[in-house]
């Protein structure tokens, strides 16, 4: 069975013994996020912290460092785990997920007394964000964050709206910017629809919804089509949904927090600086639309998720990067199939998740690596991805040992590293590599600058195999002498890699 709320996937990761549960005070302040990111650079379990320093709080919230954070060898285990799906081969786990979201399966509404996130109901001047203990994530950041928040906005092709990930800087009790960067589907509705017609837009601003809808938030669903029903798809039953207090949006019954509110419109306030997924401080800070509190219902005693960004490059996880690769990974997969390509496996290279991703598929015409390249940085989703590596279809993109060979085996520098549209490609500005100045602080969020992209070539090339080296029989012969000699099997096996490929 898979698991249908944020609490059933927390009882997946106590019953694998995967959490840690801090009994002690530890503070919102640069505390919790410093364990949090001990535990993601060391593999260790996830923390879970029962007593949390607050001053304004009225609630009695639990903070959760990174729970979606799969651990480094297999990032996709725990969502594995909590779908039913395989967990010991990553392009297996890939196919179950693809083979749920061809399947969706639509939500059902639920009455307010049947929604555990109706426990406690405070709307208008009772409803305070101060009551929470969000954490305050990195030094140097602008301010306290939720980093791990499902956004419900209005989608007139769906009567369950659209549905996606958005941090949000909370300022005081009633106010948080929220990070909306044109190009994507939520962002552009405010920014080209509500906005000029002066509308504030309804939102509801969910957190611990649970790992299918936090999954399908993080995927490019195609516009019409609902999110939560694939999110149905994933876990094999309805996600149950209840109305908002304030609005006729529709949200998560078991969610943690649900935030009602409005998306001002032609009003800003200060995001940022952030600690994001570079792992630098990324500014410089810039203005973002403000989202106006009406209503905030929880759960008794609720747990408040929270991601520490940063975390994920190099040789280590957070919850946005084991997003990208058990969420988007799949997702992307299948959206290039359906869109007709003979594509394997789409995946983010491990630990610098929204830079660079690996496609492998197979060069079956001359001409074709350009035209997939051409479809891949021209689709919204796409928008924060700078590189592509595009490998043969029998190399697993899970395996950087793998990619890496492929490469060095592959790719020659003088004809199969491709520039891509040079100086008129939109680019986030999230990024390390731009400028201050090249980043602007525009009103809907893209660089001032546009940027290019690349792409490598490493497919194989049949008018030039490679010679192996050495006799197959001879290094198996030596293999079993060493065996019979008390050498370990596993001695054997690739090191440092997420899995051993197929």
């Amino acid at each position: 069975m898979s698991v249908d709320s944020f609490r059933a996937f927390l009882d997946v990761l106590e019953n694998n013994d995967a959490v840690t549960r801090i009994t002690d005070d530890v503070s919102w302040d640069l505390e919790a996020s410093a364990v949090t990111m001990q535990a993601n650079e060391t593999d260790g379990r996830v923390p879970i912290f029962e007593s949390v320093r607050t001053r304004e709080s009225a609630v009695d919230a639990r903070l959760v460092g990174d729970p979606y954070r799969g651990p480094q060898q297999r990032p996709w285990e725990w969502f594995g785990r909590a779908f039913g799906f395989p967990i010991d081969s990553g392009p297996v786990y890939y196919e179950g997920v693809i083979e749920r979201l061809r399947d969706p399966i639509e939500p059902r509404t639920v009455p307010a007394n049947e929604a555990p996130c109706k426990d406690v109901v405070r709307t208008g001047a009772d409803a305070s964000l101060l009551e929470f203990p969000w954490p305050y994530i990195h030094r140097g950041d602008g301010g306290r964050y939720a980093t791990l928040a499902t956004l419900v906005a209005p989608d007139p092709n769906s009567e369950w709206g659209s549905w996606s990930r958005h941090r949000a800087m909370i300022h005081d009790s009633s106010q948080a910017s929220l990070l909306l960067l044109a190009g994507e589907q939520v962002p552009n509705r405010y920014y080209f629809e509500y906005e000029p017609a002066d509308k504030p837009m309804p939102v509801a601003l969910t957190i611990g919804a649970g790992p299918a809808i936090e999954s399908t938030a993080e995927m490019w669903i195609p516009v019409g089509r609902s999110e939560v029903s694939f999110a149905g798809g994933l876990r094999t039953s309805p996600a149950e949904l209840v109305e908002c207090e304030t609005n006729d949006l529709r949200v998560p019954a078991s969610a943690e927090v649900v935030i009602e509110g409005r998306v001002l419109p032609n009003e800003r306030l200060d995001e940022g600086p952030f600690g994001d997924y570079f792992g630098y401080m990324n500014g410089p800070r810039r203005s973002m639309p403000v989202l106006e509190v009406d209503a905030i219902t929880h759960r008794s005693e609720p747990y408040v998720p929270f991601c520490v960004e940063g975390t994920g490059v190099g040789y280590g996880e957070n919850s946005t990067s084991t997003f990208a690769t058990a969420a988007g990974g799949p997702d992307a997969t299948l959206g290039l199939r359906i869109a007709g390509f003979d594509v394997e496996l789409a995946a983010p290279w491990p630990y610098t998740s929204r830079t660079v991703w690996v496609i492998a598929t197979d060069r079956s015409y001359p001409g074709v690596l350009h035209e997939l390249a051409n479809f891949i940085f021209t689709t919204w989703g796409m928008l924060h991805i700078d590189f592509f590596v595009f490998v043969d279809s029998d190399v697993n993109p899970l395996s950087p040992r793998a990619v890496i060979e492929a490469i060095a085996l592959h790719a020659d520098p003088a004809t199969d590293f491709h520039q891509f549209g040079v100086e008129r490609m939109p680019k986030v500005p999230l990024n390390i590599y731009q400028t201050p100045d090249e980043k602007g602080s525009v009103d809907v969020g893209t660089s001032r600058t546009k940027t290019s992209k690349a792409y490598i070539d490493a497919c194989s090339d049949d008018s030039r195999p490679p010679q192996s080296i050495g006799d197959r029989d001879a290094r198996r012969r030596a293999r079993e002498l060493l065996t019979q000699a008390g050498v370990p099997e596993q001695a054997f096996e690739p090191p440092h890699t997420i899995e051993s490929g197929r």
